[in-house]
């Protein structure tokens, strides 16, 4: 059976609008805290045991349409070889960052043995999904070549992203090649969840709104594109997301996914206009506003709703990026619900 998710993404007819959250699974959840007690990211991520369990969380706690498996962008790269840990407060760091030819030599592809555990997990939470929730789908994910990249060269998170542009525009070939070898991680990090079982997945480009057009355009786009590319013989559709990227739309949307991430700083009804013709349509509930009382939270989703119905392709409701992690458990369900209800009470009037 195919879920009203992957139908969405489809641009398929649907009965109600399906929804999920970035950022579903994890900290804002008590459950998800006393589960990661003594227990690194890292660790928690390569446990099998514990990522169904924290996947399948937001599932039963919210009646989301689709889980995301719970993972993080650098776990490709720890499985690859590099030296990241992520430190509490701060995010990944890399001991040893890539700035120089030397650097990139080092590095190496991403073997699908090395990362068997991840398929395990995948093929628990489908087990799960399929026993208890058919009607909810899996959404595999990986970061996006830049965001890979931008971590690799300035050695953990940056606000201005120096180091980055310096290789990108002092050393474009370098910059390049590392792009590339990032993307074929990705694409096999991706592959991986997919044949084990994801019924779709999103390529997130989290610091892609700090270029300019015109450089995102030349020395990024062609890499997410490839991985787009890599994956095309797989029967699942695809999601596209950045932060801060409602002025590269037109030029993400043009890199190959079915699905069109869109930012919440983006009205979703002027996104529209900046897709391809069909392309669906991801988002964008501003995060802040689950901190708002219900009152004045519900019109605003109602109005994200009836903008996503408008659209001439599909729509997947979400935030316009991840669930802060102090917003109270109960809201995220609520939205749920109402989505659900106002969707279904639109489509069944036409």
């Amino acid at each position: 059976m195919q879920s009203t998710l992957v139908s969405a993404a489809l641009s398929q007819p649907v009965s109600r609008t399906p929804v999920w959250f970035m950022r579903q699974a994890g900290r804002s959840l008590p459950e998800y805290r006393r589960l990661r007690e003594g227990t690194t990211m890292l660790e928690s991520c390569r446990t099998p045991d514990l990522v169904t369990e924290i996947t399948l969380q937001p599932v039963r706690r919210h009646g989301v349409d689709a889980a995301i498996f719970f993972s993080d962008i650098v776990v490709p790269l720890q499985a690859a070889g590099v030296d990241v840990e992520i430190q509490p407060g701060v995010g990944p760091v890399i001991a040893r960052p890539v700035r120089t030819r030397a650097d990139l030599e080092r590095l190496e592809p991403l073997d699908p043995a090395s990362i068997s555990d991840i398929a395990e997990s995948i093929r628990r939470i489908r087990a799960e999904l399929e026993a208890k929730h058919p009607d909810t789908a899996l959404i595999g994910f990986a970061g996006a070549p830049f965001t890979l990249a931008s971590y690799l060269i300035e050695g953990g998170p940056s606000r201005n992203h120096e180091r980055t542009k310096a290789m990108m525009l002092g050393d474009p070939q370098l910059f390049s090649d590392l792009l590339a070898l990032l993307g074929e991680i990705s694409a096999t990090f991706i592959r991986v969840q997919v044949e084990a079982g994801a019924q779709a997945f999103q390529l997130f480009d989290s610091w892609a709104g700090y270029l300019a057009p015109q450089d995102y355009r030349a020395q990024v786009l062609p890499h997410s594109a490839a991985v787009f590319s890599r994956l095309g013989d797989l029967d699942v559709p695809s999601f596209h997301f950045g932060v801060q990227t409602g002025e590269l739309l037109p030029h993400m949307a043009g890199a190959g996914s079915d699905v069109m991430g869109v930012d919440f700083r983006v009205d979703l009804a002027a996104a529209s206009s900046r897709v391809r013709p069909g392309q669906a349509l991801q988002g964008n509930l501003d995060p802040a506003m689950l901190f708002a009382p219900w009152e004045v939270l519900r019109p605003r989703v109602e109005q994200i709703v009836r903008a996503g119905l408008g659209h001439a392709g599909g729509h997947v409701f979400n935030l316009g990026h991840g669930v802060l992690p102090t917003t109270d458990p109960s809201v995220p369900g609520r939205i749920v619900e109402e989505v659900h209800r106002v969707s279904a009470e639109i489509l069944g009037e036409r």
